[in-house]
């Protein structure tokens, strides 16, 4: 039985509009589009099963290039394309068989931006000081693809090198993606130099993208721009007030434009620009920084003038106490020394003023009490207050007052309570806080309880300085011991650390403590869902694997049918379980499920067992109008095969359900399948009596003894036979076994005509040099009088007569374009092959010799009356300049609307025919 399984092709075409597509080197097609337009590219492919598609960029996947929606459609479209989404583009075609087939095309895009001028002037003095010498370069560049080319103009005069002994024009740059920056030199200035000079930008046109140019008139005033900023620096303001920074044109000429720009990042979004104004609204301190103004004006360097922007506050108020440094201990102690500090963040920090009070009162520093500001080994912004020799009047509470000068910022007041209860921290965890066992998804709590006075901050950490905490960072603060944690995952098992921080308490060496945290998990098993298709009796193994868990003994497994217990068991040394079923029976279908439990929870592998049939694929490759000699109706030759027709029952039958597109009436009838259905089998069935020139809808659905499988849809249309031979499939014609040598399928892009080059056409009949055509090809080791025959599809003509026959003769028209050109061109015929007539093929149509290089149209009226085929013969002239083509065929009912001018249906010269 014949097979029409076969594996994918591919071929990429552009659908939409395209400045040129070129072959480069015959290995790559280059489609050229302009930035802005359309792109859209077609895929064209062959195979059967119908290949799925996917196009992907060589940059990477199509989904961060172009639409989602289109990167598993044949056509890719991708609407006012930019520079930047050049590349090259694949479009990958896979059924299963074989390998999947690749093709690429390289889009390139084009376009043009408006070139810039700038102007640089050069004062120099000779050694002597005998003359004064004047130079002005003027530079113009644009980007652009291609490369761009520049043309320079004084007033109406083009300029060129030479053309002026004041002028010199060279380009020393070059880049592909910039192209030429121009540079056009005036030296020593003269008066006729004082003009308006135009730069013109310019790509030849290509993509219909045409010159740019811009204009610069330079005069004796031309000069840089300079400006004034009319602010402070630096500006120190309090939040939420107003800046407004003011900057001014002080000279230049032409009038430079003003822009702002700040040093962090954009602009605040809230701000206002008036011209050379910025305005701040309610400032904050995220928004301090530099600003700089930035005048240009396209002649010389722009100016740029800054200021800085001091947004006053304070914050991060912390203390510590330091017991006496020189004796080995952690406790406080009447008669030794303690050290009280207080740190503040300040801006700006040389407004930063510190004050102490005791139990509210202010304190001054004296021989006991010594207060210091400007301690050289401690950060910035920190106060200390050393208290020697401690007696127990000094027990009280200290405060350390940080304030700004000249106010408008709220003071930030440190309390540190000195007692005889203040003791250093001590650190533990409780017995049964660690090790923690919790369940993946739960809260948990890790828990440091730290005793002491005062009680400092608890910082925890992973034991591993380097894995971060479950909040992404690597240190997390807790004022009262506890780490919790929400919806904790398995990748936070491990162990914490708890230290007391250096910072509102002792600063004496941290205590540490260590906290195990192991979160349990469900099994992660394989595969989660699974459809397994079977036919009755037959034998086959479920088999679920599991991956990871914890923990990961003591793990038990239950197999069910529905909620019917089948098997269970434990997963002692290996990781995975399978089931058997040695015959499958109707009471076997079904949802089966694996479920592989342990401490945490339980992980399940599902298989749904079904006998249902898979989906028949139409074989859309066929042109099959099953014509009938009747004015208002049509048939059609539904084709397909069946995808997997092995893999369960037998099937036994069809479903055909066939609607009119747009209507809701369904006809169904069943078609019986007698014996097995072999893979690839093509199965036909004729479609009767359907209304021209409407649409159908064809729903198909195998049936086996387990009931309906998946169905199939395919929309049918009437339509004649065309065929342009731009498919690999070349429209379902084949060569001719008994003939001599082959037609071959080619395009003008592809062909080579380094040996014949005055024979065969230079285009498709459409003018496409990309586009496919039929040719036989003459040169060597052809011989004169040698035949190539094509032979198009079978068409059928539905009888009438109860015997078989048709009672009268249908009239078809049958026309083709031919070229015919060279000084060897031979004969090119049409013959009439009609089913059960065993004589000569009926010859149609015949041209013989040079016709010109171009295409011409053939017609003819055929009159079959069985199943026919039409037969176009090639045959070979005296030399090997005798190429000849064909291409769009096409098949009509009815008589030729445009007859041919010489009644003989065997020889004619086409005389007057539409070209």
């Amino acid at each position: 039985m014949k097979s029409y399984i076969s594996p994918p092709t591919v071929r990429i075409i552009h659908s939409g509009h395209a400045c040129n597509v070129e072959e480069e080197r015959y290995t790559e097609r280059v489609y050229t589009i302009r930035e802005g337009e359309t792109l859209e590219l077609a895929c064209l492919v062959s195979g059967h099963p119908r290949p799925q598609i996917r196009w992907t960029k060589t940059a990477g996947s199509a989904s961060d290039r172009f639409q989602d929606s289109s990167v598993f459609n044949e056509t890719l479209r991708i609407t006012r394309i930019q520079r930047l989404q050049g590349g090259r583009y694949y479009c990958k075609a896979e059924n299963g068989l074989g390998s999947p087939a690749i093709k690429s095309i390289r889009v390139d895009v084009y376009y043009l931006d408006d070139p810039i001028v700038t102007v640089h002037q050069s004062i120099g003095e000779a050694k002597e000081q005998f003359y004064y010498e004047r130079t002005v370069f003027l530079r113009c560049m644009a980007n652009s693809n291609p490369p761009v080319r520049y043309s320079w103009r004084r007033g109406q005069e083009f300029l060129s090198q030479g053309s002026d002994k004041g002028v010199e024009i060279y380009e020393p740059f070059f880049t592909q993606l910039q192209g030429e920056t121009k540079i056009l030199k005036l030296k020593n200035l003269r008066p006729q130099d004082y003009a308006n000079y135009s730069c013109i930008a310019s790509v030849r046109n290509v993509c219909g993208i045409t010159n740019k140019n811009v204009l610069f008139k330079l005069s004796n005033k031309t000069a840089s721009p300079t400006i004034k900023l009319l602010v402070e620096d630096p500006i120190v303001v309090n939040p939420g007030q107003t800046v407004t920074l003011v900057c001014v044109t002080s000279g230049g000429d032409p009038t430079p434009t003003l822009t702002w720009v700040h040093s962090a990042d954009e602009l605040p979004k809230k701000s206002v620009l008036n011209g050379g104004t910025l305005t701040l609204p309610a400032i904050s301190i995220e928004e301090a920084g530099v600003y700089s103004c930035v005048a240009s004006n396209n002649v010389g360097n722009p100016a740029k003038k800054s200021t800085t922007i001091v947004v006053r506050g304070l914050k991060k108020g912390r203390f510590w106490i330091t017991p006496d440094p020189y004796h080995n201990d952690d406790n406080i102690q009447i008669g030794r020394e303690v050290k009280i500090s207080c740190q503040v963040e300040a801006t700006p920090p040389e407004e930063l003023l510190f004050s102490w009070l005791k139990n509210g009162r202010p304190l001054r520093s004296s021989e006991r009490m010594v207060i210091t500001h400007t301690d050289p080994e401690v950060q910035p912004g920190t106060t200390n207050l050393d208290i020697i020799d401690l007696k127990f009047t000094d027990f009280g509470t200290y405060t350390c007052v940080a304030v700004l000068k000249n106010g408008g910022i709220p003071e930030i007041s440190i309390d540190v309570n000195i007692s005889s209860t203040t003791v250093p921290p001590e650190l533990t965890v409780p017995q049964d806080k660690s090790p923690l066992v919790v369940q993946e998804g739960d809260t948990v709590e890790l828990q440091c309880l730290v005793s002491g006075k005062p009680k400092p901050i608890i910082l925890w950490s992973r034991a591993d300085k380097e894995v971060p905490m479950p909040d992404g960072g690597l240190q997390t603060e807790s004022y009262d011991g506890a780490l919790r944690i929400v919806n904790v995952s398995r990748e936070m098992t491990g162990t914490y650390r708890c230290a007391t921080s250096q910072y509102n308490g002792f600063n004496v060496k941290p205590r540490e403590a260590l906290v195990e945290l192991t979160v349990q998990y469900p099994p992660a098993v394989e595969p989660l869902f699974t459809e397994i298709r079977q036919g009755l009796g037959r034998a086959f193994t479920l088999n679920c694997r599991m991956l990871r868990a914890h923990p990961s003994k003591v793990l038990k497994y239950e197999w069910k049918l529905g909620t019917r217990l089948l098997t269970m068991g434990q997963l002692d040394q290996r990781d995975e379980t399978d089931y058997h079923v040695r015959a499958l029976n109707r009471e076997g279908y079904g949802e089966y499920t694996c479920e592989v439990t342990n401490e945490a929870g339980a992980g399940a592998c599902r298989f749904l067992v079904t006998g249902r049939a898979y989906a028949p694929e139409f074989y859309y490759d066929t042109y099959s109008a099953l014509w009938q000699n009747r004015p208002r109706v049509y048939g059609f030759k539904l084709q397909w095969t069946q995808q997997n027709p092995l893999s369960v029952d037998r099937i036994v039958a069809y479903r055909l359900g066939i609607k009119q597109t747009g209507q809701s009436r369904w006809w169904e009838q069943e078609i019986p399948m007698e014996g097995a259905i072999a893979k690839g089998e093509l199965i036909t069935h004729n479609l009767t009596e359907l209304i021209k020139p409407e649409a159908y809808l064809v729903r198909l659905t195998p049936i086996t003894r387990f009931g309906e499988g998946d169905s199939t849809d395919r929309t049918i249309r009437y339509r004649e036979f065309q065929c342009s031979f731009e498919d690999e499939a070349v429209c379902m014609f084949t060569q001719d076994k008994r003939d001599d040598f082959d037609w071959t399928r080619h395009s003008a892009a592809t062909r080579d005509t380094k040996y014949t080059p005055n024979t065969g056409p230079s285009s498709d009949r459409v003018g496409s040099k990309q586009g496919f055509y039929m040719y036989i090809e003459t040169s060597r080791p052809r011989l004169e009088g040698e035949k190539a025959r094509l032979l198009t599809p079978t068409f059928n003509v539905a009888p009438k007569s109860p015997y078989g026959t048709v009672t009268s003769s249908p009239t078809y028209c049958f026309g083709f374009y031919y070229h015919m050109y060279g000084k060897h061109i031979g004969a090119l015929n049409a013959y009439l092959r009609q089913k059960g007539q065993s004589g000569a093929d009926s010859s149609v149509w015949t041209l013989v010799g040079n016709q010109g290089d171009r295409w011409k149209q053939a017609k003819v009226n055929i009159h079959p009356t069985a199943s026919f085929q039409l037969v176009l013969e090639g045959i070979r002239g005296p030399g090997i300049e005798g190429d000849i083509a064909i291409d769009d065929v096409t098949i009509e009912e009815g008589e030729c609307k445009d007859p041919p001018h010489n009644s003989k249906k065997w020889y004619y010269l086409m005389i007057g025919l539409k070209i």
